[in-house]
Parts: structure tokens; C-alpha cells; sequence
């Protein structure tokens, strides 16, 4: 994946000198023995790194102080072996801006009933140290993710892994860049945003740059280039004979080999990780890109059609949780219904721009007349997707706040559509098509989403949680009355939240 690092996650074990220098060698061995063995773990996506055992408020502060500035730290795993008075916890706490996962475990999973004595109690009194932990967590209205169980279950492992999934795209995040060729669709609304307050929240820029820059690097680009890419297309994909060499449309194919490299000049230059464009800017393209996007796409970078660089930067992020897993990730629009007389289906797809990592069989190289823009007729990847279960997800500008909305949904199979030479999926939502287009049109969210088979729930509740924002989950359990409470409730609460830290 482009421009993707591979950073670590530092465990930290909390105690006190109250018990003396060999129960706390003790601590240290132990709370060792599970860092590595998360180190080691396939389950983890990233690297956990032992740190020393931290017992005075001194230590604490220079560890989240350490934390915060080296760039390779994506998060921290706290657990209390012992006793850890929180009270010391407080400044460090309070300086730390890395997301954290409280584990609550102990080192032993069974109790030895018959040699159980007060070393012992002492020693492996977890219960009683992280619900003190807890305490100065809730106190200080920290946002963390907890997991309980014994650190050798691999529900556990799963559920820390998800979190370092969030934690991973929440570092890609810190810094990132993003641009817009062209500006918002005109007279749209969810597309836009503001753009100051998305950096100040999350972390990453986004900027415009004219088009023209982009038909510079486009320019540039020669013809045998462009052919030899153009070859690699003949390979990976089905090409239509008519775009094939020799064929009537071959110059288009290389047209859109050509935008592909001109793209990827462009973003690699700038450090980009995403990038939005809108078919109502195309001064200098002779067709709107369509290919480029999605190989683009499929190399990792975000992307948002019509101007939506809120969409650019979520698809990123949710690339990022979803490295390494199958399914494959996609920018997404709710296109269409299928309305029978029970039940309904949606079809998702857009006008060119549907990545085929989410492709059930090897996708066709087409070219079709377009009918907006203006312009000639785009070439672009056609396939249709696997069925299974999948989610969609959206960011939304609410004025005074972010929020995320995401509806787990069920990729079906679905009847031949021979004449939409477009990618496509037909899902089916939960908890049912009538629960979940209310529940989603009432959270406001977006039209368009991204879309994956890799990406759980899980993860983007944590990544939501590391970035202070609402998420509205449309599932298996969502009740419409509920929902709409909770809607309510949280239009209080996350407007408030800011002065609850005091």
C-alpha cells in the first residue's frame, strides 16, 4: 500500500513500590512474557513493544511524554498488574494524545486454589488495580477502548487486534494530505465541509490544486509510457477488443493509461494519500478519469468522486484497517433500490470510480458514453462483487461536530445487468431495507460511503473513539425508535462533551 508505515504499540504495565523489589521483578517478567507474546502474534497487525514497568508519577509522565513524540508510536496498551494508585496517573494522562487500550487480564488464568496466599493476592490482584485504573480514566473523561479476558484467548488477541487496525489508520491520519482537482459538485450539500475544522480534528490537510497542474503532469507523459502501461491492462484485465492495440478505441486506453501515470506522478510528488475530483472541472481532460481512480484505489490511496474529500480521507482510513485482510475496500454511492413486495435490496455502484479490490472474477476493461461532464467517452473497470457480509460507512459535517454513520450490510447475488456498464453491488441492509434507509437519512449520512468486506464495526467504533466523534452503527440490533433517541441524546452530549473534561 502506498505511502503505508508500520508502527508500534508500546505495553505498559502499571504498579507501585509497595511491594517491594522482587514481586516487582515479578511484574516485570510477567507483563514481558505477554508483550511477547503479542509480538509474535499473527493475530496483531502491528508490532507491541515491552516497556518497563511504571511505579512513581514521574516515570508515568515521562513515558506519555516519550509517547507523544516518537512518531513511531501508534498507541499504548495499559494494564495494571498490581496496585497502581491512580492519582499518579493523572499528569501523564493528561498529557497523552496517543490513543489507549485499557486490558483487563491477569497473568495467570486459572487460580492454583490449594497455594493460594496473600504474596500471591498481592501479586495477581488485577481485579482490584485496573477497576482503580478505570476510576482516573473515567474521571479524566479519557476516551479508550477496554478489552477483559485472559490475554492468551484469542477473542482477546482479535479484539486488540481490531483496535490496532484503528490505531494504525488513526496514525496514518496524523499529517496526512489529501487534494481536490476542481472544487464541490455545485449546489451539493454533504460533499462539503469545513476543511479547518476536519484538521484541527483529525489530523490530516486537504487542499485544492487547479486542474491544469494535473494536465501538466498528465502532458508529460509519453506515448510509450502510456503503451507499455497500457500492455499491463491486457494482462491484469479482460480488455474489450475494441480497446485492445489495433482496436477503434485503442487511443482512449491510452489516454487513460496516460491519467493513471500523470495521477500517480502527482500524488507520489506531493506526498498524497488521497484525492477527490468532479466531473464539472475537466478544462484540459479529454475524458473524466475513470480507470485511474480505481488502480489507484486498489494501490491504497482514497478517493472521493465530485469534490467529497471527507469520503477521499475515510476510504484511506478504512484501507489502512483493512491491510492484510480479504475483501477489499471501495469508494461507494447508494445508486438505486430493488423494491419487491417484501424486504429490498440496494444497488450500489457510481459513475466510473468502484475499486476492484471488491471484484468476484476479473474485471472487464470497457469504454461507454458517459452523458455529464462533456466530454469523450471515459474508459473504466466493470465487474460485479462477491456476495458476503460487508459495511458502509460515512462522514459527515454536522456544523458543530463530526459524526460517522455505518450500516453492516449483506452483499447478495443478483440477475444479470447486461446493458449498466458500471462496477456494482446489490446488498441487502440490516437489521432490514425500511429500519436501516430511515435510521441512515436520519443520521444525515452521506450518499456517498465507503464500502468494504474487510473492515468491521468494531474497528470504526474504535477509530471513532480515538478521534472524538459520534458514530451512528446501523445493525443487526438497531431499533428505529431507539435510534432516533439516541440521535437526540447525542446532539446534547458530544455538543457539551468539550466542557464535561474539567
Amino acid at each position: 500500500m502506498k505511502n503505508l508505515s508500520s508502527p508500534e504499540i508500546w505495553f505498559v504495565c502499571g504498579s507501585q513500590h509497595l511491594y517491594g523489589p522482587g514481586p516487582l521483578a515479578q511484574v516485570a517478567e510477567n507483563a514481558g512474557k505477554i508483550a511477547a507474546t503479542f509480538a509474535a502474534s499473527a493475530r496483531l497487525p502491528l508490532k507491541t513493544v515491552f516497556k518497563p514497568v511504571v511505579t512513581t508519577p514521574d516515570e508515568i509522565t515521562g513515558l506519555c511524554i516519550a509517547a507523544n513524540a516518537d512518531g513511531n508510536c501508534a498507541g499504548l496498551i495499559l494494564w495494571m498488574h498490581t496496585f497502581s494508585p491512580s492519582k499518579m496517573w493523572i499528569r501523564g494522562l493528561g498529557l497523552l494524545s496517543k490513543p489507549f487500550l485499557h486490558l483487563h487480564t491477569q497473568f495467570n488464568r486459572d487460580l492454583p486454589w490449594a497455594a493460594i496466599d496473600m504474596d500471591f493476592m498481592n501479586l495477581n490482584q488485577a481485579a482490584h488495580g485496573d477497576r482503580e485504573a478505570g476510576f482516573i480514566h473515567t474521571r479524566m473523561r479519557l476516551a479508550r477502548k477496554v478489552v477483559v479476558g485472559h490475554w492468551s484467548d484469542p477473542e482477546v488477541e482479535d479484539r486488540i487486534g481490531a483496535w490496532m487496525r484503528a490505531a494504525r489508520a488513526w496514525h496514518d491520519w496524523q499529517g496526512a494530505k489529501f487534494c481536490r482537482f476542481g472544487d464541490n459538485m455545485r449546489q451539493v450539500a454533504v460533499t462539503e465541509g469545513d476543511k479547518v475544522s476536519a484538521e484541527m480534528k483529525f489530523g490530516f490537510s486537504v487542499n485544492g490544486y487547479g486542474i491544469s497542474e494535473l494536465v501538466a503532469r498528465i502532458d508529460a507523459v509519453t506515448d510509450r509510457g502510456a503503451e507499455a502501461l497500457a500492455a499491463d491492462y491486457d494482462k491484469l484485465f479482460t480488455v474489450a477488443p475494441a480497446l485492445q492495440k489495433g482496436g477503434a478505441r485503442h487511443a482512449a486506453l491510452v489516454y487513460a493509461a496516460k491519467q493513471e501515470l500523470g495521477l500517480r506522478a502527482f500524488l507520489e510528488a506531493g506526498g498524497f494519500k488521497g484525492f477527490s475530483d468532479t466531473f464539472e472541472d475537466l478544462h484540459g481532460l479529454d475524458q473524466l478519469p475513470g480507470l485511474a481512480p480505481q488502480r489507484l484505489m486498489a494501490d491504497g490511496y482514497g478517493f472521493g468522486a465530485e469534490g467529497d474529500w471527507k469520503t477521499a480521507a475515510l476510504v484511506r482510513a478504512m484501507k489502512v484497517m483493512g491491510e492484510g485482510l480479504p475483501g477489499g475496500t471501495s469508494f461507494m454511492e447508494d445508486y438505486t433500490y430493488h423494491l419487491p413486495a417484501s424486504g429490498g435490496q440496494v444497488l450500489g455502484a457510481h459513475m466510473l470510480e468502484i475499486c476492484p479490490t471488491i471484484a468476484s472474477a476479473r474485471p472487464r476493461v470497457e469504454i461507454h458514453p458517459l452523458g455529464i461532464g462533456g466530454k469523450s467517452d471515459p474508459v473504466r473497470l466493470v465487474f460485479d462483487t462477491r456476495p458476503g457480509p460487508a459495511l458502509n460507512a460515512c462522514l459527515i459535517d454536522l456544523g458543530n461536530r463530526f459524526r460517522m454513520v455505518v450500516n453492516e450490510i449483506t452483499v447478495v447475488d443478483h440477475q444479470a445487468l447486461p446493458k449498466l456498464p458500471v462496477a456494482r453491488a446489490v446488498w441487502e441492509c440490516q437489521p432490514d431495507f425500511k429500519t436501516a434507509c430511515a435510521a441512515w437519512i436520519l443520521a444525515g449520512g452521506a450518499h456517498h460511503s465507503g464500502f468494504s468486506y474487510a473492515v468491521t464495526a468494531e474497528m470504526l467504533e474504535d477509530f471513532a473513539t480515538m478521534a472524538g466523534i459520534e458514530m451512528a452503527h446501523i445493525g443487526a440490533d438497531t431499533r428505529l425508535a431507539t435510534f432516533k433517541q439516541d440521535l437526540r441524546n447525542n446532539e446534547v452530549y458530544y455538543h457539551l462533551n468539550q466542557g464535561f473534561r474539567a
